[in-house]
């Protein structure tokens, strides 16, 4: 908005102009959101602790740990980030740029449907909250919409290509295809985010990460001279996703106040499943969906132990974790909850390395 209103004024005070770059208005958004943290973290805590009572009902059949050390914690906290991160987007960012209202669609979207699983858990006491159908079905219909919307924006010959890690020119055409593979990515990552998404600190860390390799993808793919470069396929206008990203980690950097151990509110599916969601929808975006199955790799893991730990128990009746995800595997093993934490966020670092490499190694 700021854009828009201030930089056509850059002719008669040249101090405007400076909304032109994104590093600005990037580094703008982290300083907006890490400030509405700050402000209003600690009153909407302690709403959310008002209004829950009791607070999140924790899993009887987790660690046993857990019934004593987080009993009482509100969830909902995703509230305060989506605050955070929807107001210093809509300040910072260009408004008439279609890529961030998708994103925005897609955030707000689903963080609806983790508000109303939250709010079944808290309000009727149980732990189950939505059924999975009704959520997945929400999701894929926010994510139908959102991929339709940007094979309309894209470029024709980028709209339904896949491009491929490691390699410069070969981008096969999936066709109508890739409407339900783009769908499968944003409900991937929205649901391997929520299931990561079991410690204090273990989900909010990675998904900066995540947040901070895309911004600067995003900044890249958008710059024509930059995706020359580097042989990457420029897609006119993401740029602008470098300034939702920044929001993002400095609304991370805010709730990671309050969500450090021991955590004074979890972030619950409002949260996970919302940024979970939008990075899936910016890896979409900037024709980078298969980098975010390496750069959020630790997301990944989790989901697929649960796949795993499922699949060999109605195969075998045998389980091959402890307990999935596979956080809850080390804690029953007898690693405390920092340990993994932080162990955790060193492979998050690991992989989105690993990840980025893929921008010059073609």
């Amino acid at each position: 908005m700021l854009y828009n209103l201030l930089f056509p004024l850059a002719d008669q005070f040249q101090f405007f102009n400076l909304f032109k770059y994104l590093t600005f208005r990037s580094g703008g958004a982290v300083l907006t959101s890490l400030l509405i943290s700050f402000i209003f973290g600690g009153r909407i805590i302690n709403w959310l602790r008002t209004f829950q009572g009791q607070g999140q009902p924790i899993r009887e059949d987790g660690p046993e740990s857990h019934l004593l050390t987080k009993k009482g914690t509100p969830t909902m906290g995703g509230v305060l980030i989506l605050l955070a991160v929807s107001i210093s987007t809509l300040l910072w960012a260009d408004i008439t740029n279609q890529y961030v209202w998708v994103v925005l669609l897609v955030t707000g979207g689903y963080g609806a449907i983790g508000f109303a699983d939250d709010f079944l858990k808290v309000t009727k006491r149980n732990s189950k909250g939505l059924s999975g159908k009704k959520k997945l079905l929400g999701q894929f219909l926010i994510a139908g919409l959102a991929v339709w919307w940007v094979m309309q924006i894209a470029a024709p010959e980028q709209a339904t290509h896949l491009a491929i890690p490691f390699l410069k020119h070969f981008m096969p055409n999936l066709g109508w295809f890739y409407l339900p593979f783009a769908m499968l990515v944003l409900v991937g990552a929205s649901n391997a985010v929520n299931l990561t998404d079991g410690l204090d600190g273990l989900a909010i860390v990675p998904i900066m990460i995540c947040a901070g390799c895309f911004a600067l993808i995003a900044y890249l793919v958008g710059n024509a001279v930059f995706a020359n470069y580097l042989q990457l396929n420029l897609v006119v206008g993401a740029g602008e996703l470098a300034i939702f990203c920044a929001a993002l980690i400095g609304a991370g950097l805010g709730f990671l106040w309050f969500n450090a151990p021991p955590a004074m509110v979890f972030m619950g599916d409002t949260g996970s499943l919302a940024f979970g969601g939008a990075l899936g929808a910016i890896s979409v975006i900037i024709k980078h969906e298969l980098v975010l199955a390496i750069i959020g790799g630790l997301f990944v893991m989790e989901a697929v132990s649960v796949i795993v730990q499922v699949a060999s128990f109605k195969l075998t009746g045998k389980r091959v974790f402890r307990m999935a995800p596979i956080h809850h595997h080390f804690e029953k093993m007898g690693w405390a909850e920092p340990t993994v934490v932080i162990r955790f966020w060193i492979i998050a670092c690991i992989l989105a390395l690993v990840g980025l490499s893929t921008l010059k190694l073609r």
